[in-house]
């Protein structure tokens, strides 16, 4: 018995492992990886959060959606400190991530010899197989380890076929070059470390939608990006409604709470602690009587106030 066991358990590891020497993840090893998701997924496998929660999230503080998570366990998720290219706009999207690594020459002709064998395209660096599999509502992730000079993953030629793909940006832990051209590209913005004139060298692919470090982020493909001026914030696509629904309503709270204070109607000490009675029915008094579009439906609010530990 102990036998088959073991048996078993090395088929599955041997399974697992040939299904992950891949340069892009199979949707197999994809879905495993994201196995708390529940909803739709795209063919890769990657998970598919609705883009009315991709646009409600844009309204989120980075502080409020990343208290959710870190609530639920989720303490790796931030990544701060970013040169961004237009740092008034902010960004949300589905992350297909990519990883670099310094080159080594028989592990790149392993990669592009495997490349090869998937389909990818044979002409130009391996740095461009990742904007393939792009569609729209992506943002391009990679961990290109923070290098800056040759580190330069992207210029204006790919950012524009980025932006034609996705109606997004990126996200790099490394470098671009060209943030004039990248700058003039409407509606593209990106979140790097550093910019660069000199070309990417001496690098190379090894991994697209694999798990990846962000700088003290961890970053699985089909996490929801939450990029703005303060930071980044990665949400695993199961939690994204919960945080997003939590958000909003911290959101409401506030609001209701910095009226009342305004007026005089309560004490900071009562809006700033567990709330009384009184205050929680003129809370939901006044989100009745909300004089415009509440961020989330009646509905959404009703069911999140049966849970709510007040």
């Amino acid at each position: 018995m102990r036998r088959t066991i073991l048996l078993v358990s090395i088929f599955v590891l041997g399974s697992m492992m040939a299904i992950a020497q891949n340069v892009g993840s199979s949707p197999e090893y994809i879905k495993a990886i994201t196995s708390e998701w529940k909803g739709e997924r795209f063919p890769d496998g990657r998970p598919k959060v609705s883009d009315n929660l991709l646009e409600r999230a844009k309204n989120l503080g980075l502080e409020d959606a990343w208290g959710v998570l870190r609530n639920k366990g989720y303490q790796n998720q931030f990544e701060g400190d970013w040169h961004v290219i237009h740092p008034d706009e902010k960004m949300t999207g589905r992350a297909v991530t990519a990883q670099y690594m310094p080159l080594r020459p028989d592990v790149e002709a392993w990669v592009k010899e495997k490349g090869k064998a998937e389909g990818r395209a044979q002409q130009g660096g391996t740095n461009s197989w990742p904007i393939d599999v792009l569609v729209e509502g992506d943002i391009y992730v990679a961990d290109s380890y923070g290098k800056i000079i040759d580190g330069t993953l992207i210029g204006d030629n790919l950012g524009n076929s980025i932006y034609s793909k996705t109606k997004r940006g990126v996200v790099f832990y490394g470098s671009v070059r060209d943030e004039e051209g990248l700058s003039e590209i409407d509606g593209f913005n990106g979140w790097v470390k550093g910019v660069d004139p000199s070309y990417i060298m001496q690098m190379s692919l090894t991994s697209i939608n694999a798990p990846i470090r962000v700088g003290r982020a961890v970053v699985l493909p089909g996490d929801v990006v939450l990029a703005s001026k303060y930071g980044v914030l990665f949400m695993p696509a199961h939690l994204v409604e919960e945080v997003v629904i939590s958000s909003e309503f911290t959101q409401l709270r506030d609001e209701f709470g910095h009226q009342r204070l305004r007026e005089g109607k309560y004490k900071p000490g009562e809006i700033d602690s567990r709330w009384s009675e009184a205050i929680k029915s003129d809370f939901l008094n006044w989100v009745n009587n909300y004089p415009g579009k509440l961020p989330m439906s009646k509905q959404e609010l009703d069911n999140y106030l049966k849970d709510r530990n007040w």
